[in-house]
């Protein structure tokens, strides 16, 4: 057997591994966009309330994401994988005295702990992704990582559809008694304590695995800050960071909020309806790796990308909820739903939207030469827009006479800025 053969063997367990956690993160992140619609119909929910489900859970990022790679540098990568999805399972066990309670709060102070988990996994395990195997083909697995999650973000609404919505879709549109709203409650106990268990068996498995340690290195606080400010001085990363800003804004609005709006449309199976737009993700995603560079640029790739969204969502805000000319040319011949073309606009985006992340970060990066490693600690601080988009799609849909349609709205300064970036935002070297 040949040294590199050997390498690669001895590499792969670890990378199984890996993209299993990968599939883990797609799934409870993406499981939001079926939760949501859900509470809002048990909770009888305004559309900000709603919104505040995305929020306790993506806010998590903004105020975890520092000491979770404090907590990395004190405990190691392996160790640091195994305690964010502990905590995880400890988030799920919370959602049992949530529905046993129907406390809005409580289910706010879950969404938010699994936030944290989530973080604290995600700063642990994306290292492995580029180090774990050989430089020239890190992006190569940081595509395939990127297609797991967004694939679990297609199986997780089909799963909660099966274990949990099914049973009671005949129920949109219908005022519920205080029976049923207990009986749709009492419906999350067992898929999340299953979920929760899941998880902390995983992370007995990812302890007691063979994965490698990582070396981490501890840096001086001052010293941080400097090059943070330096980092900052750079046009292109701190425009790129906005962008990201906006971008996981459209991305988290595209994704979980189109079931909430499905469920205003009377769409019996909203629950599914995330499924959509991950499906146009990974396609989006796929896409990318066959054209960008071979074919497009990747500043090309983000322009179409931003004025593909700009399209969409006028066609959203000025779309006919009765209309169905898109299900009947798309959907309906291959067996698929009737659904109104405003809605499956919206899952359209997850093609606009699909490859502003892979575009955006090279861009931002281009230059940075010893800030490198800073900068990719501030364009992860960019996921924070998933916390903020929704908040103000709420906001929004309860101060337009379109209501949730009109919410839509606030995704236009996104993409015109991310168009600014394509365009111009990614060349700039100075703030002269």
């Amino acid at each position: 057997m040949t040294l590199n053969s050997e390498n690669k063997r001895s590499s792969a367990i670890p990378m199984a591994i890996v993209a299993g956690l990968f599939f883990i993160l797609g799934f409870a992140t993406w499981l939001n966009g079926s939760l949501m619609p859900y509470l809002k119909q048990i909770l009888q929910l305004t559309p900000f309330q709603a919104s505040l489900i995305l929020f306790s859970f993506y806010i998590a990022v903004t105020f975890t994401a520092l000491p979770s790679a404090w907590v990395i540098r004190k405990v190691g990568y392996k160790t640091g994988m195994a305690m964010g999805m502990g905590i995880m399972m400890i988030a799920g066990l919370l959602f049992i005295p949530a529905a046993k309670t129907q406390i809005f709060g409580l289910f706010l102070f879950a969404q938010l702990v699994m936030g944290a988990g989530q973080t604290l996994l995600q700063t642990a395990v994306n290292p492995y992704v580029v180090r774990i195997g050989p430089e020239e083909s890190a992006a190569a697995r940081v595509s395939v990582m990127g297609i797991l999650n967004k694939g679990a973000g297609v199986i997780a609404p089909l799963v909660f559809t099966a274990l949990i919505l099914d049973s009671f879709k005949d129920r949109v549109g219908t005022e519920l008694t205080a029976a049923q709203i207990d009986e749709m409650a009492n419906g999350l106990v067992i898929p999340y304590l299953g979920m929760a268990l899941f998880i902390g068996f995983l992370a007995i498995l990812v302890k007691k695995s063979p994965l490698p340690e990582l070396e981490s290195e501890e840096q001086d606080e001052e010293h941080n800050k400097g090059q943070i400010r330096e980092a900052l001085s750079h046009p292109n990363l701190a425009l790129g960071v906005v962008a990201l800003f906006f971008y996981v804004a459209v991305e988290v609005i595209a994704g979980d909020t189109i079931g909430t709006f499905a469920l205003s449309l009377g769409v019996e199976n909203y629950g599914v309806m995330t499924s959509y737009t991950m499906v146009c993700m990974v396609l989006g995603y796929t896409l990318g790796i066959l054209t960008i560079p071979r074919f497009i640029s990747q500043p090309t790739a983000l322009m179409i990308s931003a004025v593909l969204g700009i399209l969409l969502t006028l066609g959203i805000l000025f779309g006919d909820n009765n209309s169905y000319a898109i299900a009947n040319a798309v959907l309906v011949p291959f067996g698929g739903a009737m659904l109104p073309d405003t809605l499956l606009m919206i899952a359209f985006l997850g093609l606009a939207n699909a490859i502003v992340w892979p575009a955006v970060w090279p861009l931002a990066l281009s230059g940075m030469g010893k800030l490198t490693s800073t900068g990719s600690a501030l364009l992860v601080m960019g996921i924070a827009g998933g916390a903020f988009g929704p908040l103000f799609w709420g906001l929004t849909s309860q101060a337009t006479s379109l209501g949730q349609q009109g919410g839509y709205m606030v995704m236009l300064p996104c993409y015109l800025f991310i168009l600014f970036y394509a365009v111009k935002g990614y060349k700039m070297r100075s703030w002269k």
